[in-house]
């Protein structure tokens, strides 16, 4: 139980800038530049963690490729969380 507080992401400082599209709409006026399929354990020691947690994490990690690999500031989920793994759509959007 008490893994389940824990996090082992966190955000890059380049990846501060890069925020989170929940929407086609939002993405309509940026420059897609391709994926970015990130994964983590969503088990530890056996015992699932957080649905959430994962998914925060996830993101972070999303938000880390994109600045990092890909220069975006922009991304969004296009697969639906499988095993621990997500592929997103990266974006250079407008600021």
């Amino acid at each position: 139980m008490l893994l389940s507080g824990c996090s082992w992401v966190s955000l890059t400082p380049e990846a501060e800038e890069v925020r989170l599209l929940t929407s086609e709409a939002e993405a309509r006026d940026c420059e897609a530049v391709g994926k970015t399929t990130v994964s983590l354990m969503d088990r530890v020691a056996g015992i699932k963690r957080s649905a959430e947690k994962v998914r925060k994490e996830l993101i972070t990690l999303a938000r880390n490729s994109a600045a990092q690999d890909l220069e975006a500031n922009a991304v969004m989920p296009i697969s639906e969380i499988e095993s621990g793994r997500q592929t997103f759509a990266v974006y250079r959007c407008p600021r």
